[in-house]
Formats: structure tokens, C-alpha cells, sequence
């Protein structure tokens, strides 16, 4: 398991604002390397975190259950946040969650391709200890000298041996209203013999959500983190710049989403206009479009994993059902439904499921996520290359 120090949780759309959907990630312990950066650990307030809870099917009005709820406890005297996250627990909404106000300008940050935190990337070993696996350049972490391969063992005095990765970034990243940027976090820390602390400053840092390298043979490949914002512009520049003729490897394992605006531009890199994906709105139907004008031409491999979730799946189903991309990996991880906010009285947000969306074919993913093409569950890289081959890649 492994986790980054990054505060994940999906941002939406302010009330009044034009629409702006978004598919939430799935925020759950343990979330597989590369996805959307979690501190907190995620499903904090989330009613179908724990139990076992099925795919929502949560009736239309539940919203007005939750916001009716809310005001009666504000009326009461009583904490609106408190009653709400009581009405969605008995809604049966396992998307559904309530955020502070703070934690919720937190999402924003996050989906803006920003957090709080010192620029850690950690994972859990099979004996428990916690070893970090990368340091974000120009990060507190990596001014102070830390670098990967250090050993974890406390987070201000609480020892962090065995316990789940996402509980461990949770303690770097400190409680909501103490993890803004310019507080302090004390690390205990190993490098073979040598032991010692470091107390470092959080900061407002930058995520990388987009990475591109290429291979010798002349394939690219463009690694998909999180759909934050900006997202579907990088990818539609590394398509661009991608050598002319050559393969494209579109890897989306690990991302649990963000924004399907910049899903929809990502899938405008790959198809010529048309339909990415339709959904519906409290049972009124819509479609997403991509733009004209993207490279149909060049092979294209998309590879996914159990931890490709939400946008990342939308994304995939589209490039699947319209012949663009030959889909190798595991099945993906099932999250299909959308979630829209509800503001409560006390500046806190509950987030309730809404609707579903579908692939262009008209294929529901929630609760079933995409079957691969192609199997792989492990060595997809190799495995995709070789699929690239096939299709003719120019080398």
C-alpha cells in the first residue's frame, strides 16, 4: 500500500455557479500508488466507507432530506453538519459524504493541482514499517534532506509502525483546521544505522498530475495521476508533441478521478468530436462532447487497473467503445455516479449522488468498472508495447 502526503478529495462546483461536473474519487484506505494524492487517508465523513454497503441506488429527494435535516438542527440549536452526516448514513448514498467548510476549500485546492504538506510519498512494507518512496522537489521534505528509501517511524511522537498508509498521511497533514500551510509536523526518521527528527513546515505545494516519457522505440507514454485541473491540455500537448506516427501509451492506473471537464479534453486529444459519455441529472439525460480535432490517427494503448476510477473510467470507456484505444490491464475499479453539493447552514457541504453516467455504447460502470481488452495484471507496460507493435507503431 501506498499513499502521498497530498490532501485528496474531489472538488465540485460553488452554488450559482454554472455546472460543472464531477466524479469523486473513491477515497478509500490503501489507494494504489499514483492516485489522486490523499493526506486525510479519505472516506473520513463518508457514509459507506465502512460496512458493506452496495453501489448507491439512493432515491432522487434523498437531497432534500439532507438539507431539511440540516435546518431543523440549525433552527435547534443544534450542529447542521452532525445531522446531516446522521441523514446520509441512513440514505443508503455510498458516494454521499459531509466536509467542514475548511475541508472543503481543502478539495478545492486539491482538484486546483494544489495542496498542503511537505512533499512526502510513502508505502507500507509487509512488516509494517513505513519507508518513503519519493520527495517532491523544492518540497520542505526535500530542503530539509530527506529522500526516498528513509524510514518513517513517528509523526509527532506517535509511533507509525503497521498502521494503514493512509492513517500515517492523515498524521502528516494534521487535522483539518490544523494543516494549513506554515504549521509544523515533527518526523521521526531512520537511514540505516542513523536515527534522528526533523520538524518541518507544511506548504502550499504544486502536484504533477501529468508525466510523459519515451521509450526507445519512439512510444510515449503519458501517465494520468488525477484528473486536477489543467489536466486535459497537458495531455492534449504531450499528444502534439508525441513524434509523428509514433504510439501512445495512456497509463491510468492508480488515478481515482477528478474533474470530467478535463477528462472530456483529455478524450479531445484522441477523437474527432463525438460522444464521451452520457448522464443523468435526477433522471433528466445529458451527453458530454469531445471537441473536433484530436489525433485519430496514431495507435493508442490505455492501461488501466483495479485503481483506475471514476473520470479515469469515463475517459477509458470512451476511447473503448469508439474503436480509438486497445484498453490492456485489470478491470477497473466501478465508479460511475454523480455527485453535486449541497451548501448547509453552517458553511459545511454535504455531497449527494445524483445520478450515473454511461459509456458512449450505453454501458453503466458503476458498480461493474471496464473489462480490459487484454488481461495483463502484471507487466501491462510491456504488454501494451507490444499491443503498439501490433497496431503498427512507427519507430
Amino acid at each position: 500500500m501506498s499513499g502521498r502526503d497530498l490532501f485528496c478529495q474531489p472538488r465540485r462546483f460553488g452554488r450559482g455557479a454554472a455546472l460543472t461536473l464531477v466524479f469523486a474519487s473513491v477515497l478509500v484506505a490503501g489507494a494504489a500508488t499514483g492516485s489522486l494524492p490523499q493526506e486525510l487517508g479519505g472516506g473520513r465523513r463518508s457514509a459507506g466507507a465502512a460496512g458493506s454497503v452496495t453501489p448507491s441506488t439512493a432515491p432522487a429527494g434523498h437531497s432534500e432530506d439532507v438539507t431539511r435535516a440540516a435546518e431543523e438542527a440549525a433552527a435547534d440549536g443544534k450542529s447542521p453538519m452532525e445531522a446531516a452526516e446522521r441523514a446520509v448514513s441512513r440514505s443508503g448514498d455510498r458516494w454521499a459524504a459531509v466536509y467542514s467548510e475548511g475541508e472543503y476549500e481543502e478539495f478545492e485546492e486539491s482538484l486546483d493541482g494544489r495542496y498542503t504538506g511537505v512533499g512526502l510519498e510513502a508505502r507500507r512494507e509487509r512488516d509494517g514499517r513505513i519507508e518513503v518512496t519519493k520527495v517532491q522537489s523544492g518540497s520542505p521534505a526535500a530542503e530539509a534532506g530527506l529522500r526516498a528509501g528513509d524510514r518513517l517511524s513517528s509523526v509527532d511522537g506517535r509511533p507509525v509502525d503497521g498502521l494503514p498508509v493512509t492513517e500515517v498521511v492523515s498524521l502528516l497533514r494534521g487535522d483539518a483546521k490544523d494543516a494549513s500551510a506554515g504549521t509544523t509536523v515533527r518526523l521521526g526518521l531512520r537511514r540505516g544505522t542513523r536515527a534522528w527528527s526533523e520538524t518541518l513546515r507544511r506548504a502550499l505545494l504544486s502536484t504533477d498530475s501529468v508525466t510523459v516519457h519515451r521509450l526507445a522505440d519512439g512510444i510515449t507514454v503519458i501517465t494520468v495521476a488525477a484528473f486536477t485541473k489543467g489536466v486535459g491540455d497537458s495531455v492534449r500537448t504531450a499528444v502534439r508533441r508525441a513524434p509523428a506516427g509514433a504510439g501512445i501509451v495512456l497509463d491510468l492506473r492508480g488515478n481515482s478521478g477528478g474533474l470530467v471537464t478535463e477528462a472530456v479534453t483529455a478524450a479531445s486529444a484522441f477523437l474527432d468530436g463525438g460522444l464521451v459519455a452520457t448522464y443523468d441529472v435526477d433522471g433528466e439525460q445529458r451527453a458530454l462532447h469531445a471537441e473536433a480535432g484530436g489525433d485519430t490517427a496514431r495507435p493508442l494503448v490505455a492501461v488501466v487497473d483495479g485503481g483506475t476510477m471514476s473520470a479515469a473510467e469515463l475517459l477509458t470507456g470512451a476511447l473503448q467503445d469508439r474503436g480509438r484505444a486497445v484498453v490492456v490491464g485489470s478491470r477497473t475499479f466501478g465508479k460511475g455516479s454523480v455527485q453535486m453539493p449541497n451548501r448547509l447552514p453552517d458553511g459545511s457541504v454535504a455531497e449527494l449522488t445524483v445520478g450515473h453516467y454511461r459509456t458512449p455504447a450505453g454501458h453503466s460502470v458503476d458498480g461493474h468498472g471496464i473489462t480490459p481488452d487484454l488481461e495483463a495484471d502484471t507487466g501491462a507496460l510491456t504488454r501494451a508495447e507490444t499491443v503498439l507493435s501490433g497496431l503498427g507503431n512507427a519507430s
